[in-house]
């Protein structure tokens, strides 16, 4: 079997959710099906790491798909150009983007609709692209990926598709997520936030995670508290968010927020093991893999009680209303305050954590690619 990927999200030390999630199932079925064949299509150079094995062909296409035209570009005429040269027996994308121009059949990632759902949050041409393209690729795909029940049936809902054409592969978390030594966490403090423990949010600061209302909720946490816990807030601008700039320039506690910018899979698993919770207050989820990494290092959880992040959680986090900021600093002081309910949260979550693992999430996506083709 000859399988095209896109792979333009494979990104060293600049993966976000999607390409994590690429690169830990290309990982594995790649070395795990060695008699088959595959083509990874990059948009530019690439780096060695990810050719897994022997039977990957790298290809560098152009442009370099970052803008709403270059997207359209690039796979409607490059990615097209190459499907229907070499005649793959299936294309498989991660991000959820296909080609309308070629026959090879597809089979999309799609990992939710938050564009469907607050089109405001991205740029205009952003969301126009999504919401005008995201509905054919849909109909076109063979088969279609997602990673939450809740995104499967917003897929069916939204789109009209039938249900047994959706499979839901959920995610994973890497192995480096594990609690640490209680020295190995003074260090972190150390380095990190002057010696004090730290509230935790990992993830691109985009309008849909919420920093806004989570700023302002630690703000009610400070003056109610009086600790002396920090906030840390771990990843990259996605687009400029200027609301969120007005509040935090507003803050009574500004200087107890640390933005730490994108930091790599090593130094994360080690501010994650060190939080004394993970605050997860998007208010529009397609899984979340933060909360299994949470989990993993036995840090309690405040989550979103919306979307896919119950469903992921289940019983293990302190649930709130992410459109109420009382409501999320109800939950933080409740884990500040209450040992015993932060001791419940992480023996639930060790326990949760453990029915994911990227192994179950490769087996289902090679078992969907051949559904495909048959």
């Amino acid at each position: 079997m000859k399988i095209a990927v896109n792979t333009r999200l494979l990104l060293k030390n600049k993966m976000e959710g999607i390409g994590v999630h690429a690169f830990n199932v290309l990982k594995r079925i790649t070395v795990d099906h060695p008699e088959h064949q595959f083509l990874f299509l990059f948009d530019r150079k690439y780096n060695e790491e990810f050719i897994f094995s022997s039977n990957i062909t790298p290809v560098v296409i152009y442009p370099q798909a970052r803008h709403t035209v270059l997207y359209y570009w690039w796979f409607e005429y490059s990615v097209a150009r190459i499907l229907n040269q070499v005649k793959p027996d299936v294309f498989y994308s991660p991000d959820g983007f296909l080609s309308l121009n070629t026959r090879v059949p597809s089979v999309p990632v799609i990992h939710d609709l938050n564009y469907e759902h607050y089109p405001k949050d991205l740029p205009k041409t952003v969301s126009w692209y999504y919401r005008h393209f995201s509905p054919l690729f849909a109909a076109k795909a063979k088969r279609i990926l997602t990673v939450s029940e809740f995104s499967k049936h917003d897929i069916m809902e939204q789109y009209h598709i039938d249900a047994t054409k959706i499979d839901v592969v959920y995610n994973g978390a890497d192995s480096q997520y594990k609690p640490m030594e209680e020295k190995d966490k003074r260090e972190i403090r150390s380095k990190y936030s002057n010696g004090e423990e730290y509230f935790l949010y990992v993830s691109a600061l985009h309008p849909r995670k919420n920093v806004k209302r989570l700023l302002e909720a630690f703000d009610k946490v400070k003056s109610s508290s009086g600790s002396a816990i920090k906030l840390m807030l771990v990843g990259p601008h996605y687009f400029k968010n200027n609301e969120m700039e007005e509040i935090y320039q507003k803050m009574k506690f500004k200087n107890d927020v640390i933005f730490t910018g994108r930091l790599n899979v090593e130094e994360l698993s080690k501010v994650m093991g060190v939080a004394f919770s993970l605050v997860y207050v998007s208010y529009f989820e397609g899984f979340g893999i933060p909360l299994l990494e949470a989990m993993q290092c036995d840090v309690p959880i405040v989550a979103s009680e919306l979307t896919s992040i119950p469903e992921v959680t289940k019983d293990a986090a302190r649930m709130v209303d992410p459109f109420s900021v009382d409501s999320i600093a109800d939950g933080m002081l409740d884990i500040l305050n209450n040992p015993k309910l932060r001791a419940e949260l992480i023996v639930k979550g060790r326990e949760r954590a453990s029915f994911f693992s990227w192994d179950k999430t490769a087996e289902l996506t090679w078992q969907s690619l051949q559904k495909s083709i048959s």
